[in-house]
């Protein structure tokens, strides 16, 4: 049964077209009885995605909404689009994530990894605040990562044009969503609006998993049973969207629903506030809050 309007809590969810952005959001549609929209750059696999959430939830009310993380432009358009969609918003899930194995670069000429699992979702959030701040009680979930914990921010060498490897990119994307959580939630005190990130386990999705080579597919078949499921690493970040209590701060790292430490260097504060600096820069965005 569907529930009222007024009352159904609305959540969108990015990298929301296969793997734990998927089922983050039929479970939010399904177990939440909340309204979701999918953000996903795909418009075949984000259709295929929302008919599926609907299947799950039984009713017809989840929607598409196209976006590519790897374009600034291309999320300023979404922005808009869903803020002609509807005039409130209670969950953001920023799940969306990328490896690249090679040095890319976004449409604005980001390193990717940075890019996408950072900066597009640092300008989105920044957009959707107006939409948030109409919730009684919204809440911003960033999915971030063990791998955090080596992750580090050279800021002579943003676009790592001269030092590029895949897992150093990728856990100074991942650190990158711990910055801007707890500066986030820094600056939303007194709002109403509630800021978590998370580490989802080891879960079993396509990204950076290259099984175009009888390796990749090897690897993957061998390592699959050791793997969470997808139903499984969304698990946290279902718990961060609904609970009644969620058993921390807003600010805080989870990990199997529970608030944990973070590297020293994700826990500085002075850290956090440079980094943002460098993001707005960066975004050519600046937070109105």
């Amino acid at each position: 049964m569907a529930n009222n309007s007024s009352t159904q809590r609305i959540a969108l969810v990015t990298g929301a077209s296969g793997g734990m952005g998927r089922a983050t959001a039929a479970l939010l549609a399904a177990e939440q009885g909340m309204k979701v929209y999918l953000l996903a750059r795909n418009k075949k696999k984000g259709q295929a995605a929302v008919e599926h959430v609907n299947k799950k939830s039984g009713r017809q009310d989840a929607e598409l909404l196209l976006c590519d993380l790897a374009s600034m432009a291309s999320i300023r358009a979404a922005a808009a689009e869903i803020a002609g969609r509807t005039s409130r918003l209670d969950v953001l899930v920023n799940n969306a994530g990328v490896i690249t194995l090679k040095r890319e670069e976004t449409a604005d000429g980001f390193e990717r990894q940075l890019g996408v699992n950072h900066l597009g979702h640092f300008l989105l959030t920044g957009l959707l605040i107006p939409l948030l701040r109409q919730s009684a009680a919204a809440r911003v979930v960033n999915v971030s990562s063990g791998a955090h914990k080596i992750g580090k921010m050279n800021y002579a060498d943003p676009g790592m044009v001269k030092d590029f490897t895949v897992w150093r990119a990728y856990s100074r994307s991942k650190i990158a969503n711990i910055w801007f959580t707890k500066e986030l939630a820094r600056r939303l005190q007194g709002t109403g609006i509630s800021v978590y990130a998370l580490h989802p386990g080891v879960v079993a999705t396509d990204i950076g998993v290259n099984r175009s080579t009888g390796f990749g597919q090897l690897a993957h078949k061998l390592m699959r049973p050791f793997f969470l499921t997808a139903e499984e690493g969304s698990a946290t970040a279902i718990h961060l969207a609904s609970a009644g209590q969620v058993g921390g701060q807003s600010g805080d790292y989870f990990y199997k629903k529970k608030p944990i430490a973070v590297s020293k260097l994700a826990d500085s504060a002075e850290e956090a506030s440079k980094f943002w600096s460098w993001s707005e820069q960066a975004a050519g965005f600046r937070y109105d809050i």
